[in-house]
């Protein structure tokens, strides 16, 4: 039972929820029936089949609809007399600025991004309100608390980026499943059926590719009156065929590599495939055609099911048919979506001819599915478990018992008979560039890159900053706002347009920048350092960022895939004689059993976070006393 002092912090409590997914539901629930009557929802979602077997508020019934309307419907069902407030909105958006945060007494966050987590956290810093952080992932998932000035923020520590991997081996030489994956949806998928006008050259890297270009334009262009089958067969027997061949043409790249084999249609399909499986109008489609699929057709049931390379010949040529028969309107404006399951369907049929080419284990539709969305399949109990978390620490915080507050980890595996690992938070870290304003370097060729490529890979995307300021001394050279007249708004694109060193106000070598976001109410110094020349493979975005985090050394390399390659971040332990004299105790507790790290991977639907190993908290950097 609650004492009457949290009886009381929780019935005046006015209470921010961000997110009304797995973890959502399971926390509007437990705030509800702790006592908590004053309770605000932001989520943009709407509620989709596959969220059904965990978010236990919604209903078959509600596919369709605003999550957090619903959660709200739901919950006042049972709880009639308290009030909730839903939002189907973003919460990046300008109506949910630092005033509107400030009304809360805490903020919880069940969000599904990092993006999203990283502006939030920067809200509730601006707004000086407590926030709550969780997730989950699979069995794993943790709850930390974040109070300015006495914890450290939630960008106190670098998040491990999605792995990324060099062009050649995309293009030229895979080795894993993944690779194939990777070139079937960001290169091959892009190419048919997203801009027709990205940069995107599918002909393996080989000494003869210059030449190839103009065939390979030809080959992607399909003429009005082509049959939809040759054109499927013509990119089939181009990109598993003819692209094997040129890149096999160069001995040096194999000598040391399995070679691959050449793969035609000829040798695989029969010359008809519209009398062997029917036509296109004999596809699956459900759910007022928002569903639509190649394998019911094909005779294709158990998405567990390994393909052999006629099942995924078949499917890799009926799909992109189906495509054009009942897709074209979408055609050069997709995007991949784990969701699309025709995108799916595509995208595992075109890595596994590729695997096969190249003597890779070939992948069900299951497990391809997981690679190329980063899904770790979503637990319920998890989810209910943070919740519960979730609401203590939120008490707690309420109450003021800053000498109280815990990170807990939730183990999949018990360690000296515990599932979860309470540790003290950490102190905020002076080198983070948001909570301690710590100045970052940017190693950058200030005579090549632009105004834009600043803006768009290192302040929007490195940063996360939505509506950026820069300014270099007095000079203010690029800015984003509703209330910028038609003058001012040519005169930063035209700004966006030129070399650092060409601006007004040249940014040049030892130049100093301060980045703005005034809706994150966020400010950031940059100091410029000109470098010449970079790494094609290791630095592809020619230009390095430096300076988010000084305190743990990071020694590894994440993975966004679900095949025991998830993200690693390897946390130095010989971070000097301050950090061994400081060391938190681990609740008298120190996992024995759990290897990894950090891990940033997707669960199902939208369950996403980062996972840290609690045996890793004791050799990080000063704690609270």
């Amino acid at each position: 039972m609650a004492t009457q002092q949290q009886q009381s912090a929780i019935k005046g409590a006015k209470v921010l929820m961000v997110g009304a997914g797995g973890i959502g539901c399971e926390l509007l629930k437990t705030l509800a029936l702790s006592g908590f009557e004053d309770i605000h929802i932001i989520d943009m979602d709407t509620i989709e089949v596959s969220n059904l077997n965990r978010q236990f508020l919604f209903r078959r019934s509600h596919v369709g609809q605003s999550k957090a309307k619903v959660a709200r419907d739901a919950v006042l069902r049972f709880r009639p007399h308290i009030n909730i407030r839903s939002y189907h909105a973003n919460v990046k958006n300008p109506e949910f600025d630092v005033d509107f945060f400030k009304q809360f007494d805490v903020v919880l966050n069940g969000l599904d991004n990092l993006d999203a987590r990283r502006h939030v956290n920067r809200l509730c810093l601006a707004a000086d309100v407590p926030l709550v952080e969780s997730g989950t992932t699979g069995f794993l998932g943790q709850v930390t608390v974040h109070i300015k000035g006495k914890t450290e923020c939630y960008e106190c520590q670098t998040k491990p980026a999605p792995k990324t991997y060099p062009v050649c081996t995309i293009t030229s030489t895979p080795t894993k499943f993944v690779h194939c994956i990777v070139w079937a949806k960001d290169l091959l998928f892009a190419k048919l059926f997203g801009d027709k006008n990205q940069d995107n050259d599918l002909n393996v890297r080989s000494n003869n590719s210059a030449s190839s270009s103009k065939e390979s334009e030809d080959v992607f262009e399909r003429s009005e009156d082509e049959d939809i089958e040759q054109y499927g067969r013509k990119i089939y027997d181009h990109v598993f065929g003819s692209n094997i061949e040129a890149a096999l043409s160069n001995e040096e790249t194999w000598k040391n590599r399995r070679r691959p084999r050449p793969i035609y249609s000829k040798d695989v399909l029969p010359e008809s495939l519209t009398q062997q499986n029917g036509s296109t109008q004999n596809c699956s489609v459900t759910d007022g055609d928002s569903v639509v699929s190649v394998m019911p057709s094909l005779g294709l049931k158990n998405p567990q099911e390994l393909w052999g390379l006629t099942q995924n010949s078949l499917v890799f040529i009926e799909a992109l048919k189906l495509f054009f028969a009942k897709r074209k309107k979408e055609i050069g404006h997709l995007t991949f979506d784990k969701d699309d399951q025709l995108a799916v369907e595509f995208v595992t049929a075109a890595a596994n001819i590729r695997a096969e080419s190249f003597g890779i284990p070939l992948h069900s539709l299951f497990e391809a599915k997981g690679i190329a969305g980063n899904i770790v399949h979503a637990v319920a109990t998890t989810n209910a478990i943070i919740a519960g978390l979730i609401v203590i620490e939120a008490i707690k915080v309420l109450k003021k018992d800053v000498d109280k507050f815990r990170m807990t980890y939730c183990l999949e595996h018990p360690s000296k008979k515990l599932l979860l690992m309470p540790i003290e938070p950490y102190e905020p870290n002076p080198a983070c560039y948001v909570c301690s304003k710590t100045p970052l370097v940017l190693e950058i060729n200030t005579r090549k890159s632009k105004l834009r490529d600043l803006v768009d890979r290192i302040v929007k995307a490195k940063l996360g900053m939505n509506l950026p300021l820069i300014m270099h001394g007095n000079s203010l050279l690029y800015e984003v706002g509703d209330d910028l007249d038609d003058i001012m708004v040519a005169n930063y694109n035209a700004n966006l347009e030129k070399y650092l060193s060409e601006l007004p106000s040249p940014i040049l070598n030892g130049s100093s920048l301060t980045v703005e976001d005034l809706q994150q109410e966020l400010s950031c110094k940059i100091n410029v350092k000109h470098r010449e020349e970079f790494d094609e493979e290791k630095e592809p975005e020619g230009m390095v960022l430096s300076g988010w985090t000084q305190s743990p050394a990071t020694n590894g390399e994440s993975a966004a895939t679900s095949n025991n390659e998830n993200p690693v971040d390897v946390t130095d332990s010989s971070s000097g004689s301050e950090t061994a004299s400081k060391k938190r105790k681990l609740s008298e507790t120190e996992p024995s059993n759990h290897n990894k790290e950090t891990e940033n991977v997707e669960s199902e639907d939208d369950d996403i976070m980062e996972v840290e190993n609690p045996m890793m908290v004791s050799k990080k950097k000063i704690r609270v006393e």
